[in-house]
């Protein structure tokens, strides 16, 4: 794993030095990405390098790495799990490989396949390569978007980064929060990319390619999430959806493992991350080392379901317990690194989670994450299910009462659905014709944040405003999709990508130099999962159902059949008690809140008060604190604070220098 960034000057001559300090610059601020060793490859008006997590070829996998012509490079951040396979494949159409690393299998590929190199490769990924002969550079970023990568345009030319620190520390300019992207934050609780919450800095989304010249910048989608339409499902039976998952859970895993270094897992405590774990023990590593994250409040642990699957398994168990002053303490790390807004301080436990697992020399982890988006576990998923049910007979008095079994707390003392409850689920109940039907009273909960911004922070959206801009990101075949197929892309595409996969992921692992890999965001696994009757993933009201039948003889009956418990972390306890960091109390005060110019001070004010007069505080109101906090931070840190690192060792750095008659490499 690494972090990747570069400089492509357009219809100028940039100045060598320049370049080359620039870049320093960018690589030092991605150093946690890859604290091992680094590259930089030099050329006439261009530059990129890389810092590097070793993993794979830990002495001759340094980047970056060329074809044989020496013509053609590439830096990239993530792991090409094939490519084992492909090499051989490149090899007997005549490639010469110098490595043995994934990274070379890249740059040949593209000599192989041109454009369309990225739909041999299966990984995660974020791919820099540099054509010197066609004065090109092509980006590309994985199918899913596990691994980040943004660019800006400024004075003439184009910076791309894994981490948008690094493009604010190449350019010196002040950034600016785009209000347009703040909103959606609040509404979508992601980023529909391009658009980030910083003006001017893009996103390349998942599945794209991005080429690069003198011509200007084109973006080409390469992938997306594909569902049979009409209704017709090429897999319903069990037995065969069962025969198949276990083979390609079975081989994503086994690719996953691919590494010079040991691999540990995750364990939750639930379905997802038990079973990998399970599959790792038993087929391919008998010494799996686990790591667990409990709560010193009952009310968030998981620790009797974490300490039953490492017992089962028998594996070497790590644990770290964390408590609202840990999770205080680290928030504003846990936003350094998100570089957004957040709405959960779920992160920052996640963030301790790694760092235990860096401190007992552990690189890589594999992790359950993508179970629930591509085999249908979540809440959200069963209650689109439930209201379409319900909106069949409007009038029911018993049809909302479903909604219990997912959410007990609706229910009144006599056993009915509550009224405000049952009218805050009757929005939009009959409009099951609306495309975004599982999601409008999501998205509506999070427009409501808007009461808490300054008037010079608002701006005039609605919530169609802001799905007009998502019908960028919606495939021409959407509107024929089954209803749960529809809500899946929505998480996925959503929510998977721009939170889970991010701020909780990615940006949480990399900030103590670990590489997530999840096996069940492998694309075959996806294409194979999208071709399943929706029966076969929600089976009444149980979600991943045929997951549950897959390999049921690894796990305990408790931890197979228990049901989705959200990962969740403390927030109310975290901002407001007398253990919070005079960091955040600070920023929470008036003259805080009217410098930055965000927040109503006022609003604050009796959202702050509301918060520590209530016990029970509701989800709504946690989550707008988390956002204010965060959204504070964010500011202090990178508008009115910003100081990123600018230095690094170039000792360890093997820099190129193009000069186009030989190329020369130096190690410096």
């Amino acid at each position: 794993m690494c972090g990747i960034a570069g400089i492509y000057p357009f219809h100028t001559s940039a100045d060598s030095h320049h370049l080359k300090t620039t870049l320093e610059h960018m690589l030092a601020t991605l150093y946690h990405r890859g604290p091992d060793e680094g590259g930089m490859l030099l050329d006439k008006n261009f530059a990129m390098g890389m810092t590097r997590l070793s993993i794979i070829d830990l002495s001759g996998g340094q980047q970056p790495i060329s074809n044989e012509q020496g013509d053609m490079w590439v830096v990239f951040n993530g792991e090409i799990f094939n490519f084992v396979e492909l090499r051989t494949l490149l090899q007997k159409a005549g490639h010469r490989f110098s490595t043995h690393t994934d990274t070379e299998v890249i740059i040949h590929a593209y000599e192989e396949f041109g454009l369309n190199f990225v739909d041999h490769l299966n990984g995660q990924f974020a791919i820099a390569i540099w054509d010197s002969r066609a004065r090109q550079l092509i980006l590309a970023r994985d199918r899913v978007g596990i691994r980040p990568l943004f660019y800006t345009e400024h004075n003439g030319s184009m910076y791309f980064a894994s981490e948008m620190k690094a493009l604010a520390t190449a350019n010196r300019f002040p950034l600016e929060i785009d209000f347009r992207g703040l909103s959606q934050i609040f509404t979508f609780w992601v980023n529909l990319p391009p658009r980030t919450i910083f003006r001017d800095i893009h996103e390349l989304p998942p599945g794209h390619l991005m080429t690069v010249s003198d011509k200007g910048i084109a973006q080409y989608p390469y992938w997306n999430y594909r569902f049979p339409t009409d209704g017709i499902f090429p897999i319903r039976s069990r037995k065969h959806a069962r025969t198949i998952l276990r083979e390609q859970l079975l081989e994503a895993t086994r690719l996953r493992l691919r590494a010079d270094v040991p691999v540990g897992a995750y364990l939750s405590g639930g379905l997802d991350s038990s079973l990998i774990s399970a599959i790792v023990k038993q087929y391919f590593n008998d010494k799996l080392e686990t790591f667990s994250l409990a709560f010193h409040n009952p009310h968030y642990d998981e620790r009797p379901y974490q300490e039953q699957m490492a017992k089962h398994l028998g594996t070497r168990h790590h644990v770290v317990e964390i408590n609202e002053n840990d999770i205080a303490e680290l928030f504003p790390m846990a936003v350094w690194h998100a570089e957004k807004p957040l709405l959960r301080t779920a992160p920052a436990p996640l963030f301790a989670l790694s760092r235990l697992v860096r401190e007992h020399h552990i690189k890589v982890v594999l992790t359950g994450e993508g179970a629930d988006e591509i085999f249908a576990g979540y809440n959200i998923f069963k209650e689109d299910k439930i209201r379409r049910f319900w909106a069949k007979a409007p009038e029911s008095e018993w049809r909302p009462m479903v909604l219990a079994k997912l959410y007990p707390y609706i229910l009144q003392e006599k056993g009915s659905v509550s009224p405000f409850w049952k009218q805050f689920f009757r929005r939009h109940l009959t409009e099951t014709d609306h495309p975004f039907y599982s999601h409008l009273l999501r998205w509506e909960n999070g427009m409501h944040f808007s009461r808490f911004l300054a008037p010079d922070a608002r701006i005039a959206l609605t919530l169609e405003d802001h799905i007009e801009e998502l019908w960028n990101l919606i495939p021409y075949e959407y509107s024929r999709w089954h209803p749960l197929n529809k809500a899946q892309f929505l998480e996925a595409a959503l929510f998977m990508n721009g939170y889970l996969l991010s701020s909780q992921g990615d940006r949480m692992m990399m900030g103590n130099s670990v590489e997530g890999r999840f096996p069940y965001l492998d694309h075959r696994l996806i294409d194979f999962a999208a071709q399943l009757h929706p029966d076969l993933k929600l089976h009444g009201l149980t979600g991943k159902f045929i997951l549950r039948q897959a390999f049921p003889e690894l796990l305990p009956p408790e931890i197979l059949n228990r049901p989705k418990q959200p990962y969740r972390a403390p927030i109310a306890s975290v901002f407001l008690s007398q253990h919070t960091p005079e960091i955040i109390r600070e920023l929470l005060q008036e003259d805080a809140l009217k410098r930055f110019g965000y927040f109503n001070p006022a609003a604050v004010a009796r959202l702050t008060q509301k918060l520590l007069q209530n016990p029970v505080p509701s989800a709504r109101d946690e989550m707008a604190i988390t956002f204010i906090v965060s959204l504070q931070i964010l500011h202090w840190q990178f508008i009115e604070h910003f100081q990123p690192a600018m230095t690094i060792d170039m000792n360890k750095f093997k820099i190129v220098q193009m000069n186009h008659k030989e190329e020369t490499n130096a190690v410096f």
